[in-house]
């Protein structure tokens, strides 16, 4: 059993339906069952303006609005800047990597991830 928060309110943002729902099930692996979900930065942004999120699962490549897009934008409002986001893609480009860190994510996984990855990111952006 996981020793996070289970109220925590989590969004996950990601352009793939099937990867929004593996990442919905190790959440709720982890005891989370408070998830949101949206399929790519346009529809997320407004979310996180009208709702407080604990933590963003952003991936980084979608339509519309990337996640690097995404990340740039809620750090620039102030009303949303503090909330920890972890970059979740199969990106693992080092400059992207590099990118992402600048535009201010909180962490990065690589997919495929398992429940464990998730788990410790979580608690370190967290800082349980």
């Amino acid at each position: 059993m996981s020793d996070i928060d289970p109220n925590l309110k989590v969004l996950v943002v990601d352009d793939f339906a099937t990867m929004r729902k593996i990442e919905k099930n190790i959440l709720g692996q982890l005891n989370i069952k408070n998830v949101d979900e949206a399929d790519d930065g346009a529809t997320a942004l407004p979310k996180v303006q009208q709702n407080h999120y604990d933590v963003i699962l952003l991936d980084w490549n979608m339509p519309q609005m990337s996640g690097l897009e995404f990340l740039k934008a809620v750090r620039a409002d102030p009303n949303t800047k503090n909330v920890p986001i972890i970059m979740v893609t199969a990106e693992a480009l080092k400059d992207n990597i590099i990118a992402a860190a600048q535009a201010g994510v909180n962490d990065y996984v690589v997919k495929p991830f398992t429940a464990a990855v998730l788990e410790e990111k979580l608690k370190k952006v967290l800082k349980k």
